[in-house]
């Protein structure tokens, strides 16, 4: 063998190859800015997981850079094992959220066993800097109520005359390379991107409001064109994830209707530790001890935070309509799915109301049934699943075979723009509502006075 064969060989086999677990956005973030451009580094694959039919896709030779001109493949997480030892496969690097600690240790355990090293990427490695403040919204479970906060705050940053955009955590399910960078003012460009009813929940409430979303795959970019068109960035979070860009202000919700899980999943916890502000959010709604408990736990991982206690107050659109009457509830799906939530406002407001609610499960279409069986938790409630059309159809076919008088959703969006229901459907919310002074109000006047800009 010549001497400059051997020298190809040696630095071949000084590349590490890597495989990424994901679902679809923290994974697609820490290869952007970790791995894209690093020499040293191969990325075989991504693996997916939580999220139906994300799997079988290939990340875009386009986003993925020259050093990938074929892309790069996105697996079922199921093969894992066999793939680590048919690639040869030198490192594991978990990317995805809301994991419980347990579960993230047994993917380690199978990484180890079948021969690679295991690693996360904290906040220093994976955080992009901003040239204008950032706030930013996260929350130690999926559920919590980062949306409504972010919208309270969005608000107040509106009266104080501030342009905020909002820069969501990514959910890209969709063609990757035309989701690179996404930014949507209305309604109508969310139907043009073919939105999911995930993605919708989480945008059109912001738009309503007025504020401009910001989304997609390539947060470099999309974190430059927020910066070119506002004042500020309202950061806000998915699932348990900490922020993709280093906030000035980190709020961190905690849920007393979960106590103990504030310290048990991942990276919840992380992003606890690491928050400047926690709220104890639906504290109208949980007995007082839960909320000490999880206070409590507060003050052992993170003593320097700020607590700021909130109410989480549900509300349906005409209640007297349903009292006795048999309801069908469909809750925001991602809470009650992978958030472990067996109940959200839906329920909630329903139960005030005094109606009947009807077990769904008997009727569950095919998509919906499997949903059922992948969360056993889940009981009387539907939730409001739309990764794809056929999920959408088959929550459309299940609500019409419910033997119901009303549909109470607590979707955010208005589900009768995307399926033709044949019962009358009333709209139940959380709201964000302050129970102490100065609250989070004033804790934002207190950091927006304290900005290098503030007259």
């Amino acid at each position: 063998m010549k001497v400059d064969e051997v020298g190809k060989e040696a630095d071949m086999a000084a590349v590490r190859r890597i495989v990424i677990l994901g679902a679809a956005g923290r994974d697609f973030h820490n290869f952007n800015v970790v791995y894209r451009d690093d020499p040293a580094v191969e990325v075989v694959a991504f693996t997916a997981a939580q999220i139906a039919g994300i799997a079988g896709r290939r990340y875009p030779p386009e986003l993925a850079g020259p050093r990938y001109p074929d892309g790069i493949p996105i697996l079922d997480e199921a093969e894992l094992d066999q793939l680590i030892r048919r690639e040869k496969i030198d490192q594991v690097v978990f990317a995805y959220s809301d994991v419980a600690h347990e579960q993230v240790m047994h993917l380690a355990s199978r990484t180890l066993a079948a021969g690679a090293d295991f690693a996360l990427l904290g906040p220093n490695a994976t955080q992009l800097r901003a040239r204008l403040p950032v706030i930013a919204v996260t929350a130690v479970r999926t559920g919590c109520g980062k949306s409504q906060t972010g919208r309270y705050l969005a608000r107040l940053l509106k009266e104080r005359g501030l342009r905020a955009g909002v820069i969501r955590h990514p959910m890209p399910y969709g063609n990757l390379k035309e989701q690179a960078v996404q930014r949507f003012a209305s309604s109508a460009e969310l139907a043009a991107a073919h939105c999911t009813v995930e993605e919708r929940e989480e945008y059109e409430p912001h738009l309503a409001i007025g504020h401009a979303v910001y989304a997609g795959v390539d947060y470099g970019r999309i974190l430059a064109l927020a910066e070119s068109e506002n004042d500020l960035i309202l950061w806000e979070g998915g699932n348990n994830d900490f922020p993709f860009i280093r906030p000035d202000w980190h709020i961190c919700l905690v849920d007393p209707l979960r106590p103990g899980h504030e310290i048990a999943y991942h990276p919840g916890e992380a992003t606890l530790r690491m928050a400047d502000t926690v709220v104890v959010v639906k504290t109208d709604s949980v007995p007082v001890a839960d909320v000490e408990r999880v206070i409590a736990n507060v003050r052992r991982v993170n003593p320097g935070a700020e607590v700021i206690l909130a109410a989480s107050p549900a509300s349906l659109d005409e209640p007297d309509t349903i009292r006795g009457k048999r309801v069908v509830v469909v809750e925001d799906g991602p809470t009650v799915t992978h958030g472990g939530m067996a109940h959200g406002a839906g329920w909630l407001a329903a139960t005030q109301a005094g109606a009947i609610i009807v077990d769904p499960r008997p009727w569950a279409a095919p998509e919906i049934a499997a949903a059922y069986a992948r969360y056993p938790h889940l009981t009387d409630v539907l939730p409001a699943l739309g990764y794809s059309e056929a999920q959408l159809d088959d929550l459309c076919a299940t609500l019409n075979a419910v033997p119901a008088d009303r549909v109470v959703s607590a979707s955010p969006i208005d589900l009768c723009r995307l399926v033709r229901l044949d019962k009358p459907v009333l709209r139940a919310r959380y709201d964000y509502a302050e129970t102490e002074s100065p609250g989070l109000a004033g804790r934002l006047d207190a950091f927006l006075a304290g900005l290098p800009c503030a007259s």
